[in-house]
């Protein structure tokens, strides 16, 4: 007697979940997905940015299925990206007498330099990248040797 009702509930609580995991899957939202076939759309001689910007990216999308926060993931993107960070700072202080000149910011109003802007710019694009990889079941970019390709 008591198997019944029993059964009933679970049978009902698995419903219950299986109609939760469609509709989180319903919140998927391929449409803002990058694609990884085509390049990126500028030029590194256009923009020096460009580089950072596709290897955030390439590993945000890369580690964007970590289970860790998206803070830490995007910290992960920006350390897998310092390479390129690198040489962005590198042509920097090449261009400018004394590259750690301080000016205020456009988007704070602090005082700042080039090179915190631009490493600014590497973790907002890391973690930008890693939420909408997440958010829209993004597939990550083709990888060899540990790494995704087209850096």
């Amino acid at each position: 007697m008591i198997r019944k009702p029993v059964m009933a509930a679970v049978a009902l609580a698995a419903l219950g979940l299986a109609a939760c995991e469609e509709r989180h899957d319903a919140m998927a939202n391929p449409r803002i997905c990058a694609d990884f076939k085509t390049g990126p759309g500028v030029t590194a001689a256009a923009d020096p940015a460009t580089p950072v910007d596709e290897c955030a990216r390439r590993w945000a999308y890369s580690l964007a299925g970590s289970r860790d926060s998206a803070e830490a993931v995007a910290d992960a993107v920006v350390a897998a990206c310092a390479p390129a960070l690198g040489k962005w700072n590198q042509t920097a202080l090449a261009q400018t007498a004394s590259g750690g000149e301080q000016a205020l910011s456009l988007t704070t109003g602090q005082p700042t330099n080039p090179l915190a802007e631009h490493s600014a710019f590497a973790q907002g694009r890391a973690l930008l990248y890693v939420v909408q990889a997440r958010a829209g079941r993004c597939k990550a970019p083709p990888a060899a040797n540990g790494q995704p390709t087209g850096l």
